[in-house]
């Protein structure tokens, strides 16, 4: 069973923990959804929380029970770098600090938190936000993992690069909004989004395939080339380095 970043960072409070998850998974499935405006304002609330974080956790692991927006956004991060080096990694104390501030910029001066910004929000910043977004996430698992450090591996994998504007959420399914796309195409499609693998009754949801068996065709034909792992046992397939190519370049 895959570890969730939720497992991952076991050792932030529950409430801010949470807080974080929800926030960035608002993040991502706002990029997917094309809402470029949302996407790069809840990158905003995203540093908020991060930053409530890194000062709870340079304060001794002293952390509020919510996250809170400090007066002066640019000078409360810098004043992290002040901290001794004894009360955090060079990560927490300077690197997370100073990612957080261009981040926090998009919000602030693209017209987007607030009336009168002279650029809109556009895909370009939105792109930017949800990048910088998955790179912070996966720096704090790293600081924070309560598992081992090949599980930490795996997650930090699974939030960097991983996001596709074409792919839409909706309950238990993920949909192709490019309705020109092939079978095999929609299916390398769905893996590459999910660095875990994906069981085959979910990819044939998605596809709204009714037909498991015809469908195992087409994930031999792409096992077959090398662009899949498929295990027809268990029902599992991942993409492979072959298949990322394409989504590579």
């Amino acid at each position: 069973m895959p570890v969730s970043a939720t497992a991952a960072l076991g050792q932030l409070p529950t409430e801010l923990r949470g807080e974080l998850i929800t926030e960035f998974e608002k993040v991502t499935r706002n990029f997917r959804e094309r809402r470029w405006e949302a996407t790069t304002l809840d990158s905003g609330r995203l540093c908020e929380i991060v930053y409530t974080i890194l000062a709870g956790h340079l304060d001794g692991d002293n952390f509020p029970a919510t996250a809170s927006k400090p007066a002066q956004f640019d000078t409360a991060c810098k004043d992290l770098e002040k901290k001794p080096k004894t009360a955090g990694s060079d990560s927490a104390r300077v690197v997370l600090p100073r990612m957080l501030v261009p981040l926090y910029a998009l919000r602030n001066k693209r017209g987007v938190g607030h009336v009168g910004g002279d650029v809109d929000a556009n895909f370009m910043d939105a792109t930017v936000a949800v990048h910088m977004s998955q790179w912070i996430m996966a720096e704090l698992v790293r600081i924070f993992h309560a598992i081992s450090v090949e599980e930490a591996t795996k997650v930090v994998e699974s939030l960097v690069d991983r996001t596709v504007p074409i792919l839409w959420q909706v309950g238990d399914v993920v949909r192709v909004l490019d309705t020109g796309l092939g079978l095999e195409d929609s299916t390398l499609l769905l893996l590459y989004s999910d660095v875990v693998g994906v069981h085959e009754k979910k990819l044939t949801a998605s596809l709204e395939q009714d037909k498991l068996f015809n469908y195992r065709r087409v994930l031999s034909r792409l096992h077959g080339r090398r662009l899949i792992e498929y295990d027809r046992d268990s029902g599992m397939s991942m993409i492979s380095p072959t298949g990322i190519e394409p989504f590579s370049t």
